[in-house]
């Protein structure tokens, strides 16, 4: 084993998992995005690398909780999720590769490994749940289907939202040849849509929705996926990785309350949309490269 590229990847996955828990809100894990990418990308041979990544700052909060909740849910938390998902990666990847044979993505393999590592991580914080013994002698808390539900929505929209657009942004790089700058990024079509269409839309919706309570907030919250629909036409998948980062964190942002039952079902509708539009996304991104080839044949049959 190399030690060295291996002692690398656990510090930088330690370090980018402690990025993503501090920038995620109870209903929008971003870690779940970054374990599923890392499981995706990364070579096997550094999956037990990845795994200590994890377990120093978890166990980290573990231990700093142990007082309040108990030993036992202290140990058991300490357990890497992302250990729980290695054999979901695993079986998913040996009935479907991350690449179609014509080199597209396969998104519906995409989601099934989200949905299984989603599920995998849910069961792991039931155990450990269900062994909390406050430190102060109190009863512990009842496991109710909400606190569930929330967990396992909370994983899977963490996942939509940052996997997909770490694979964006790694095939957009590989189809620029590995020398796209910062100066092409930010004068591309694409990031041109981001600033014209989703922010203006997404700003407009969190001003709505902290306007507005009930419905009306739910209205504010749902009209999040428009710009996740516009752009999926316009740019395909990598359009909806993008926004439907940006949605989902403007969503999250809308709620101060843990397992926020009105957050729960506006988390069901976007998680159905963005799963939608991603596998809709990968047919309207070959739509586009098919348009773009003739595009690129005429300008040169003029110019020759």
């Amino acid at each position: 084993m190399d030690w060295g590229r291996s002692i690398a990847v656990a510090g930088a996955y330690a370090a980018c998992y402690e990025l993503t828990r501090n920038v995620s809100f109870s209903h929008w894990m971003l870690p779940a995005g970054l374990r599923l990418a890392c499981l995706l990308l990364v070579p096997r041979r550094f999956w037990p690398a990845l795994a200590v990544g994890e377990f120093l700052p978890i166990a980290e909060m573990s231990a700093l909780h142990a007082s309040m909740l108990g030993v036992m849910w202290a140990v058991l938390n300490s357990f890497p999720p992302i250990v729980m998902c290695m054999p979901a990666v695993t079986w998913v990847q040996r009935r479907a590769s991350l690449l179609r044979a014509d080199g597209r993505i396969n998104m519906g393999m995409i989601l099934a490994a989200t949905l299984l590592c989603s599920l995998s991580v849910t069961a792991g914080n039931i155990v450990a749940y269900l062994t909390v013994k406050p430190g102060d002698g109190s009863p512990p808390p009842d496991l109710t289907a909400q606190i569930v539900l929330a967990w396992l929505l909370g994983c899977y929209l963490g996942a939509l939202a940052l996997t997909p657009t770490i694979l964006a942004l790694r095939e957009r790089l590989i189809d620029a040849g590995h020398k796209m700058n910062w100066r092409d990024a930010m004068t591309s079509p694409l990031m041109r849509d981001m600033v014209l269409i989703t922010v203006p839309c997404l700003v407009g919706a969190m001003v709505a929705a902290s306007l507005t309570e009930g419905a009306w907030l739910q209205v504010a919250r749902i009209a999040m996926a428009v710009p996740v629909l516009v752009l999926t036409l316009r740019h395909g998948w990598h359009g909806t990785a993008i926004t439907g980062l940006l949605a989902s964190a403007a969503m999250a942002s809308t709620s101060f309350e843990l397992q926020d039952p009105s957050m729960i079902r506006a988390q069901v509708v976007i998680a159905f949309v963005l799963s939608t539009a991603l596998l809709f996304g990968v047919r309207v991104a070959r739509r586009l490269a098919a348009s773009h080839v003739p595009a690129i044949q005429g300008a040169g049959s003029r110019t020759g």
